[in-house]
């Protein structure tokens, strides 16, 4: 018996930080609302205050044709992928000192992953993938 409850254990305990990493498309919808006021996505999304994040993850950073970015985003060197956009998200000031991004930023570990998985969800046309 204490066998039988220590691979359960030992079982539960494999799989909870799995679980604890898992990214969620749906959640990170709700995230977006964070952002929507000044991004979109989807097909026909506009630049607004900020760029449309379609096909973000590796693309360049200030590279959104008819976007007026500011130099320090263009000459970030930055190319988005989920650690480079976790890291920026969190403190966008703090990433790129000097961009035009007035957002206190999402801290929250899992909100960052479920953002990224939404935002993953859409190609560079904005069509889902």
């Amino acid at each position: 018996m204490t066998r039988l409850l220590t691979l359960a254990f030992a079982a539960m305990f494999l799989l909870v930080p799995r679980l604890a990493v898992a990214q969620d498309a749906q959640a990170g919808k709700r995230v977006f609302n964070k952002c929507s006021a000044c991004h979109a996505v989807g097909p026909n999304a506009p630049n607004k205050i900020g760029p449309q994040l379609n096909g973000l993850f590796g693309r360049t950073a200030g590279s959104v044709e008819g976007y007026t970015y500011s130099p320090a985003n263009k000459q970030s060197g930055i190319t988005w992928t989920e650690e480079t956009f976790a890291n920026y998200i969190k403190d966008p000031r703090g990433a790129i000192k000097g961009t035009k991004m007035v957002f206190a930023g999402i801290r929250n570990e899992q909100e960052v992953r479920d953002l990224t998985a939404y935002l993953r969800s859409f190609a560079a046309d904005g069509e889902p993938q």
